[in-house]
């Protein structure tokens, strides 16, 4: 592995730092080379490539925005014997602590970017529509997007998120997140209820978003616990699967596994305030976690999965 890495860098120095990491999807491995320190993340399933792509495209659509830290993406490679591999910035990182708040602050940042562009254009009289674009002082070339979705699919774990364009927020949550974690259920367990609360779900679920404007913003995706750190000059976000879509769904998977403490929430909605229904569509938003992690990690997470559903169609 080390010497395809090697080749594949151009590299002359390729030497292990001893920092290693991982989760449950992929290993982790930092190495020096002559152009610095990177991180490679390897992973063997016949899905990696998939998967390193649509978190390469994240880290680069984060990027851009300049609002909040994140590894740069520098390269996948498939090495023989069906190992991927994905190379990044390695960055020094310790556990979110001092910089909780303006975590918050960044956060509501990054999900107003998309807007503010689209405001911008507004200003200048341009009729505002995905391909539009505009670049303000020391900005890379951005566009207004305004539509839900992304231009590859990204994986929320290792289970691909389908992430065509729609239009409409509640069809692109309701056909596009949920459905598929459903037909996943489905197709393992044929579980009956589950079935049946999502028939009855499905109709409830334009009534929570009665009134509301929601113009598509940049997510992580994927903001649990386990994603965010920090350093020296602030927070870190990592391991995204990123998408444009409603800023509220960013903060479910963070309210469900902890991690998050009460000044990066005051930061956060001190830019972006809580609208009315707000804790409703939370649950909403979690329902999306607690299935996916059922079909990740099996039916321990079913419980929790149906208790949202009873709850929103009462």
């Amino acid at each position: 592995m080390e010497a395809a890495l090697q080749r594949e860098l151009g590299t002359a120095r390729l030497r292990p730092t001893g920092h290693s990491g991982g989760g449950c999807i992929s290993q982790g491995q930092s190495y020096d080379t002559d152009r610095g320190r990177v991180f490679v993340k390897s992973n063997s399933k016949a899905e990696a490539r998939r998967m390193f792509e649509g978190e390469m495209a994240s880290l680069e659509a984060l990027l851009k925005t300049q609002t909040i830290k994140v590894p740069k993406p520098i390269k996948v490679i498939d090495l023989p014997g069906g190992t991927t591999l994905f190379v990044m910035e390695h960055l020094e990182m310790k556990g979110l602590n001092r910089h909780s708040g303006k975590l918050g602050q960044q956060l509501a940042d990054l999900h107003l970017h998309n807007q503010k562009i689209g405001e911008r254009l507004k200003k200048e009289g341009n009729t505002v529509g995905t391909v539009n674009s505009c670049k303000s002082q020391g900005e890379t070339d951005v566009q207004f997007v305004d539509q839900f979705g992304f231009n590859t699919v990204t994986c929320c774990g290792y289970l691909p998120q389908v992430n065509d364009w729609q239009n409409d927020w509640v069809t692109f949550f309701a056909t596009q997140r949920i459905q598929p974690q459903m037909d996943m259920i489905e197709k393992n367990s044929g579980d009956r209820e589950a079935r049946e609360l999502w028939a009855q779900l499905q109709l409830k679920i334009p009534s929570l978003f009665c009134d509301m404007e929601i113009i598509p913003a940049l997510l992580h995706g994927d903001l649990w616990g386990g994603n965010v750190a920090e350093d020296d000059s602030g927070p870190i976000i990592f391991d995204p699967a990123s998408f444009y879509g409603h800023s509220e769904y960013e903060l479910a998977i963070a309210g469900m596994f902890g991690g998050f403490n009460s000044s990066f929430y005051s930061a956060y909605h001190s830019k972006i305030p809580k609208a009315p229904g707000f804790e409703k569509r939370l649950k909403l938003y979690q329902l999306f976690h607690y299935m996916n992690h059922w079909n990740h990690f099996g039916t321990g997470y079913r419980g929790s999965s149906l208790s949202i559903m009873r709850n929103l169609v009462k």
